[in-house]
């Protein structure tokens, strides 16, 4: 272990990583939208209806999409996560191959 070295991300080549970071300062609720978001977009990858190089870009739309306010309880989240799936179906039809 003491000959691991870590070096800083390449935030170009890893964009989702600068996206996962921006959410966890922005308002409570952004980060059910952005796990929506990729587990949609990842799902429709996965299923050959969109591209690898667009799922950042479903993303980055659904979370323009959908304005959370601070969940206050489970129902909140849920309500949250509902949208953003939405918002993210969408965002895959706009982008799907």
């Amino acid at each position: 272990m003491s000959a691991l070295t870590f070096e800083t991300p390449d935030a170009m080549r890893f964009p989702g990583l600068a996206l996962a970071w921006q959410t966890l300062a922005a308002t409570p609720g952004t980060t059910a939208v952005l796990n929506a978001a990729n587990e949609i977009a990842v799902e429709a990858f996965l299923d050959r209806r969109l591209r690898f190089d667009r799922i950042h870009a479903v993303n980055l739309e659904t979370l323009a999409a959908v304005s959370p306010s601070k969940p206050l309880s489970l129902g909140d989240l849920l309500a949250i996560d509902t949208v953003a799936r939405e918002a993210a179906r969408a965002a895959v039809r706009r982008h799907a191959v």
